[in-house]
């Protein structure tokens, strides 16, 4: 058991949290229960998720994506006034880093796609961030656009949508999780030879051919799933509470 306000306090100290400017807020959402036993952790925080926790009979819903994004309606109604409302009627906390978990070094999804994909000598997509939130790695060997987008599904286990360059190998990789397919032109300033992210625009397709840096969407949600489980890894190594993970298979 750990004290609710203990575990938010690591949390924002270990990832860092008010250095960062963010969509939503990072932290504590919504308050539930003093005290913590079990934490389920999951990408966002969907109906779907709540009655996870709630059949876990879970203390705290732990989230990359939670509420309060700006330019949302201020109102708590509708379908984000239920979800809401299962929280606080089972007296639930929900949690939810961004960006922060984004970024962070050994927990974050980015630190998380490194590791998966066998990156080396990572570096930041944008020097002059002070906590980079995309960075760029190595590949041991170069290997073919075809090879590549093979790779990259099996390691990350969702079917990556390709949009080629021009170039006939890839070996420096930029990379940020999510919906940053517009960090392209970042990687393309840093002669980077291929680019992924989770989502993909339209745009995209020209942007990849027209500044020659191949393009992979390997999915928002599959890209995501990472960060969370890592934090709630440590968490429980350093609180001693039992983490679960619950997991939706979005396919987007």
């Amino acid at each position: 058991m750990a004290k609710l306000t203990d575990i938010i306090a690591w949390c924002d100290q270990t990832l860092k949290a008010a250095e960062f400017k963010d969509y939503a807020p990072n932290g504590l959402q919504i308050e539930g229960r003093s005290e913590v036993n079990k934490i389920v952790c999951a990408v966002s925080a969907s109906q779907t998720a709540i009655e996870a926790a709630i059949a876990q009979d879970a203390d705290l819903l732990l989230v990359h994506h939670g509420y309060f994004w700006k330019g949302e309606a201020y109102p708590i109604t509708g379908m984000r006034g239920q979800r809401i409302k299962r929280l606080i009627q089972h007296d639930i906390s929900l949690v939810g880093y961004h960006l922060p978990l984004d970024s962070h070094p050994t927990l974050g999804n980015n630190a998380a796609i490194a590791y998966l994909l066998e990156l080396k000598s990572i570096e930041a997509l944008n020097p002059n961030e002070r906590h980079p939130i995309g960075n760029i790695g190595y590949l041991n060997a170069p290997m073919t656009p075809e090879d590549f987008q093979t790779y990259v599904s099996k390691r990350l286990g969702f079917n990556a949508v390709h949009l080629p360059a021009q170039k006939t190998h890839i070996q420096k990789i930029g990379f940020c999780t999510g919906g940053a397919q517009d960090f392209i032109h970042q990687a393309a300033a840093q002669g980077c030879d291929a680019y992924i992210s989770g989502e993909v625009s339209e745009r995209t397709f020209y942007e990849a051919e027209e500044l020659n840096v191949h393009y992979y969407a390997c999915g928002h949600h599959a890209t995501e799933r990472y960060g969370v489980q890592r934090l709630a890894q440590a968490l429980s190594d350093e609180f001693g509470i039992e983490t679960s993970y619950f997991e939706l298979n979005n396919p987007i």
